[in-house]
């Protein structure tokens, strides 16, 4: 693929990439674009089909994926996510950076592929204040929060894997999160700003 590399964030669900990646992308919209995700869940509210998600039947996806049109996917509660190649290629056309924000397993898929993304990995600071961002989210039963409780443990371990990310952020306060994210990627929003230019 060609155009600039892009940034692949992860993070647990409650770990509060998504506000660091919304922000990346207004303070910086010349610069960075997103790549939207495919998933067979329900839409949560306030979520819209083509912004936050593509919200897709099973088969649908299940289909696309035997054609090899993502570069990743992942099952998991029972949903399928994925990140199908034409988002990112459309982004890289733009000369923008694609913000690629997918799981774990998403991660080790993409590393298969010729991307080479920057590896940004946001976590909380504790699993317990992530069981109290996900309990005051309200989109969860008792059986969802266990489940991806058990599953943050997970990925917390695994996400210490040496080599596996370039960066990690504690995210303990968003706007430090953020700014740090930013600054980590000062250089590369440089380098479009210069290629965009005149």
């Amino acid at each position: 693929m060609s155009g600039p590399w892009p940034v692949q964030l992860s993070g647990l669900s409650g770990a509060r990439r998504a506000p660091c990646s919304r922000e990346l992308l207004q303070e910086h919209r010349s610069v960075f674009g997103f790549s939207v995700s495919h998933t067979t869940r329900d839409a949560w509210s306030g979520e819209e089909n083509g912004k936050d998600y593509y919200f897709v039947s099973r088969e649908v996806m299940q289909r696309d994926m035997a054609e090899g049109g993502f570069i990743e996917h992942a099952e998991f509660s029972g949903n399928l996510d994925g990140t199908i190649k034409a988002a990112v290629q459309a982004v890289q056309a733009r000369n923008r950076i694609c913000v690629l924000d997918v799981n774990l397993q998403g991660v080790r898929d993409i590393r298969k592929t010729d991307l080479r993304p920057i590896y940004i990995f946001v976590q909380p600071p504790s699993l317990d204040v992530l069981e109290q961002r996900l309990r005051r989210r309200n989109t969860e039963t008792e059986e969802s929060l266990a489940k991806r409780l058990a599953s943050a443990r997970v990925d917390l371990e695994s996400s210490k894997e040496q080599g596996l990310f370039d960066l990690v952020i504690i995210n303990d306060n968003l706007g430090t999160a953020y700014q740090t994210l930013e600054e980590a990627l000062a250089e590369e929003i440089k380098k479009v700003q210069r290629t965009s230019c005149p």
